[in-house]
């Protein structure tokens, strides 16, 4: 028996060592799960903690978005505009030239079978007077040189005439008129200096 108690005692020995190895791989197991646990509860709490941020960070790419579009809008709107500005820019000044042309038909009609030169030249100077005025009304100037010394800004020399000491550097005569539209020149005088 004594054998038999060996033995006996022997597998209860080595029960009890399986069962501790149990009891020792559960106990890693243990802090193992604990560490998992610990990772998953740190991730809920981070994503507690960024989920505000996500929803302002989100907030702030829609008012961009939408900012960006509302520009884009406005840019093309703009564009739309300036095009159509200048299609139609010279509309006003177009109209009020057409009452100068039809003033011109009717004098070229009235030339072929007028006898009295006087009346037409008088019907000529109206529609002159009228050009002007409507020019005038538009913002447009005559540029006045005759007398002026000599203005680069609003005279172009194109010959230079001897003079008297009185008239160096001052216009002479005007071979073309300038103009101004407001105070921007749209056309340089073409002018003769006295040297």
């Amino acid at each position: 028996m004594t054998k038999c108690k060996k033995e006996q005692t022997a597998a209860e020995n080595q029960q009890v060592k399986e069962e501790n190895v149990d009891v020792k791989n559960q106990e890693q197991e243990t802090p193992e799960s604990t560490d998992t646990d610990k990772v998953a509860e740190d991730v809920v709490a981070e994503s507690a903690k960024t989920t505000p941020r996500n929803d302002e960070a989100e907030e702030w790419k829609d008012k961009y978005v939408r900012l960006s579009a509302e520009f884009d809008n406005y840019r093309k709107r703009t564009l739309r505009e300036k095009m159509d500005l200048i299609e139609s820019g010279g509309e006003d000044v177009i109209k009020a030239m057409l009452g100068v042309m039809d003033d011109f038909d009717r004098a070229l009609g009235a030339m072929q079978s007028a006898t009295d030169v006087a009346s037409v030249r008088e019907g000529v100077e109206l529609i002159s007077q009228k050009m002007r005025d409507a020019l005038k009304a538009k913002g447009v100037a005559e540029i006045e040189a005759v007398g002026e010394a000599l203005d680069t800004d609003l005279h172009e020399a194109v010959a230079q005439f001897p003079a008297g000491e009185d008239k160096k550097g001052k216009v002479i005569d005007v071979v073309q008129k300038g103009y101004k539209l407001k105070e921007k020149v749209i056309r340089y005088a073409k002018v003769v200096v006295g040297e």
